[in-house]
C-alpha cells in the first residue's frame, strides 16, 4: 500500500489525461463505462481510478467501492468525483501490485484503461486474483494490441516513445491473454475501435468484458 507517500508523479500527463478523458466521455466513452459496470453488486475494488469518471456509473447494488489511484493530481480529482458518486467510494493512494484489501474479500474488481500502464500486468492481475472472492468478477475495459498485423506493427513502432509521453502507457499489450494467464476465465469480451481524438490513434483497439476468478 502506498498510503501517505507519493508513488506515481506525472503532473503534465495527468492534466492532459484529465482533459482528454472528459472530452472522450462525450464521444462514447461514458457509454462504455456504463456497459462495463452494469449489474455489479457488493464490494468492488477499482484499480487505476484516474479522475474518477467511472464513479457516476456504479449501480445501486454496489455497497462500497475501494478505488486505487497513485497519481496525486488524478487522485484529488477522483476524490472530488467520489463526493458526488451515487454509491460509497473511498479513494486510496496505492499501487496495483500492493492492493489495500485482504485475501478473497471483494465481490468484484474493475480495471479501466490502466493495465496499459502498470509496471507489471502479471503482478497487478495476481493481486486482483488474490483480493477477489472465489467466483468474483473482473470487469475490464482497456486499449490493447491490435489483431491486425499492419496496425500492430504501427503500434510497436510507436511504443518505443509512447510510454515516455503518455505516463508509462503502452499500446502493445495483449491484455486478454494476460488476464487468462493470471487464472481468470474470460466469460465475455467485445473488441471494437475507439478513437475519440487523433492524438491517441495508436490506442484505437479496445476490449470490454468480464472475467471470473475460479
Amino acid at each position: 500500500m502506498a498510503s501517505g507517500s507519493e508513488q506515481v508523479h506525472h503532473p503534465v500527463f495527468a492534466r492532459m489525461f484529465d482533459r482528454l478523458s472528459r472530452q472522450a466521455e462525450k464521444s462514447g466513452q461514458g457509454d462504455h463505462r456504463r456497459e462495463l459496470l452494469a449489474g455489479l453488486t457488493g464490494r468492488v475494488l477499482e484499480v487505476g481510478a484516474g479522475n474518477g469518471l467511472n464513479f457516476a456509473h456504479y449501480p445501486a447494488g454496489v455497497v462500497e467501492v475501494i478505488a486505487v489511484e497513485p497519481e496525486r493530481y488524478l487522485r484529488e480529482r477522483a476524490r472530488e468525483a467520489a463526493a458526488r458518486a451515487p454509491v460509497a467510494v473511498r479513494v486510496e493512494n496505492a499501487l496495483a501490485d500492493r492492493l489495500p484489501a485482504e485475501d478473497a474479500t471483494m465481490d468484484a474488481a474493475v480495471v479501466s484503461l490502466v493495465l496499459c500502464s502498470v509496471a507489471s500486468q502479471e503482478r497487478a492481475l495476481g493481486e486482483l486474483h488474490r483480493v477477489l472472492a472465489p467466483g468474483g468478477e473482473l470487469r475490464f475495459y482497456e486499449h490493447v494490441l491490435a489483431k491486425s498485423p499492419r496496425f500492430a506493427r504501427f503500434q510497436r513502432a510507436v511504443d518505443v516513445v509512447w510510454p515516455r509521453i503518455a505516463g508509462g502507457c503502452h499500446v502493445t499489450r495483449d491484455t486478454p491473454a494476460a488476464i487468462e494467464r493470471a487464472g481468470f476465465e474470460i466469460e465475455r469480451i467485445r473488441r471494437f475501435p475507439f478513437r475519440p481524438s487523433v492524438l491517441i490513434a495508436p490506442a484505437t483497439p479496445h476490449v470490454l468484458g468480464v472475467a471470473r476468478r475460479a
